[in-house]
């Protein structure tokens, strides 16, 4: 740390770290880029790493998890949260019309794998766990019954009465394949919107448009579950309106049936059967208003909040695992250890091997996206990032500190090459310093 202070690079490096926002883990990049003109062949500007401190470029990461970097998660955060907003109310793109539409927040819940300790709350008063008078014992020697107020942060929260007797092969395999059953209630939801419009699914595209944004999100006892904006527009998405029998209750009707009608088969392994998952019973389905109970602002923001987040709730880890990693070196909870566990023993068979549950056993089988949107629900998360570094570029040019170009007349040739990430001990301190943000646990260098 002192040797980075004393270096007389030091000011070049600290604009760095502070253009990062307080990016925990900076990937640093070697190379050049040149501009020329492209009627003459003239070099008009030339930048190289090789000036800058240790040779390298340091920029954000732009993860999208939180325990990694809350710097970069917060971006993230911020711009889910203008991309569900816009869909909502209008902007980037979308015109205020789009308030008339019809449109809920819907949330598709997991079956359940067994009974788990839970935080229940009547009327502003927390009910007991699982209180049972003529509670059965297991067949392991388990009482099934907890009459314990839990608070919110109890770490047992989410953990089977019995481990023994919880699925935790249904588990597993329900997250591996929640994403195909999330593909297959959409399909649902158009097939019988057509129905209830009278027209064939080939004709529903010329009159009607489903556009949606979903997040998953983790429950504790380590199974996802999906929070959806869905909305009603018409032939030509947000700029025209749904047709006059495409209501809300019309679409409260499709959401119901496509729950209920659709399921996603595991394949048969081990002497089981083929299985089929279906979602759980807690379907809520809400309205979505401007001046309602659930307005557009609390909207975005519930659902943007879930965006940066993964299985950290369940206790698991949020890197992959590899086959031979000794997890009892890592502090897990027994539930998660168990949960992973199986997703390597299931992933190990031929049988089930398109799952890929192995690859995504710190996901806990899961591994589709967090968060996706239909293609003319909003803006994108491309576009949100072209406009800020629009902005960004338009101020450096404004205070004379780049050079403009025009694109159509000048060739940009790049070279970039990766060169590792992260900071050493004494630049994660430094670097906590400049921006204001948390240490993490120094437990390690760049790579």
């Amino acid at each position: 740390m002192i040797t980075r202070l004393n270096h007389h690079q030091y000011d070049r490096w600290a604009g760095q770290i502070k253009r990062t926002g307080g990016c925990r883990q900076p990937i640093h990049l070697r190379g050049k880029v040149e501009h020329y003109d492209r009627s003459t062949g003239q070099l008009l500007h030339r930048y190289s790493t090789v000036h800058e401190p240790d040779g390298i470029l340091r920029v954000p990461c732009k993860t999208r998890r939180a325990s990694r970097c809350p710097s970069c998660a917060e971006t993230y955060r911020a711009d889910t949260y203008q991309l569900i907003r816009a869909g909502l109310i209008g902007g980037k793109g979308v015109p205020e019309t789009v308030t008339a539409h019809p449109c809920q927040l819907v949330t598709l819940t997991a079956p359940s794998f067994g009974a788990v300790h839970l935080r229940r709350e009547r009327d502003g008063k927390v009910l007991p766990c699982h209180a049972r008078r003529d509670a059965e014992t297991c067949p392991h020697g388990h009482v099934m019954s907890c009459t314990e107020r839990h608070s919110a942060e109890d770490p047992r929260l989410g953990e089977p009465l019995c481990p023994d007797c919880y699925d935790y092969s249904g588990s597993v395999l329900f997250n591996a394949l929640a994403p195909l059953l999330w593909k297959r209630f959409t399909n649902s939801v158009r097939r019988h919107l057509a129905k209830l419009g009278g027209l064939t699914l080939k004709d529903l595209r010329h009159n009607l448009t489903l556009s949606f944004a979903k997040v998953a999100e983790y429950q504790r006892r380590g199974v996802v579950h999906f929070h959806a904006v869905i909305r009603l527009d018409g032939p030509d998405g947000p700029t025209s309106p749904p047709p006059a029998w495409a209501t809300a209750d019309v679409l409260t009707f499709a959401v119901q049936h496509a729950t209920k009608a659709v399921s996603a088969s595991a394949p048969a392994y081990e002497g089981q059967l083929e299985r089929a998952f279906r979602w759980g019973d807690q379907l809520d389905i809400r309205p979505i208003t401007l001046n309602g109970e659930l307005t557009e602002q609390a909207v975005a923001g519930y659902i943007a909040k879930y965006a940066t987040k993964a299985a950290e709730c369940v206790g698991t880890l949020d890197r992959r695992i590899n086959p031979l990693d000794n997890l009892e070196a890592f502090n897990l909870r027994d539930h998660a250890r168990r949960l992973i566990t199986t997703c390597m023993r299931l992933g190990s068979l031929d049988e089930l091997a398109e799952l890929r549950l192995m690859d995504w056993a710190h996901m806990l089988g899961f591994r589709g996206h967090f968060s996706t949107r239909s293609r003319r629900y909003s803006t994108t998360l491309g576009e949100l990032r072209a406009a800020r570094e629009r902005f960004v570029h338009t101020e450096e040019v404004t205070h004379g500190r780049s050079p403009l170009f025009d694109e159509d007349t000048i060739l940009v040739i790049s070279e970039w090459e990766y060169a590792g990430k992260g900071y050493s001990a004494g630049d994660q301190l430094l670097a906590a310093a400049l921006t204001g943000t948390r240490l993490p646990n120094l437990g390690g260098g760049a790579r």
